[in-house]
């Protein structure tokens, strides 16, 4: 485990616009809840909670990542519009104590669906 520091900064803000997630124009989450996440210089990432998506249309997948900041990573597949979207979302369950905020949370793969923010 390693802690964000002066190296490797993550900051963790509640995200004030309303984010809504789309799969082949099909809503799958909706929230003003929210969590931006921006580590070192990755782009911006969106966290959105469990209780704001469809989790109907996701589907646990077998993948499983390690991130020494965040913890174990575990994945879900998007079910919709008789598409499957392999591993377009990840989220941390049990993520190391400095990013507890995100667990519950769930990121979406930018290039597997559209994120867009609703001021």
């Amino acid at each position: 485990m390693k802690l964000p520091g002066p190296d490797h900064p993550i900051t963790i803000t509640s995200n004030p616009k309303r984010v809504r997630v789309l799969a082949d124009g099909v809503v799958i989450a909706d929230t003003t809840h929210a969590l931006t996440l921006k580590e070192a210089s990755y782009p911006a990432v969106q966290y959105v909670p469990r209780a704001d998506a469809k989790m109907e249309l996701l589907k646990r997948s077998e993948r499983v990542t390690h991130c020494p900041y965040k913890g174990d990573a575990s994945y879900f597949s998007i079910q919709a519009n008789g598409k499957t979207l392999d591993n377009a979302i990840w989220t941390y369950e049990a993520p190391y104590p400095a990013m507890t905020e995100i667990s519950g949370h769930l990121a979406f793969y930018p290039d597997k669906v559209r994120i867009e923010e609703v001021a």
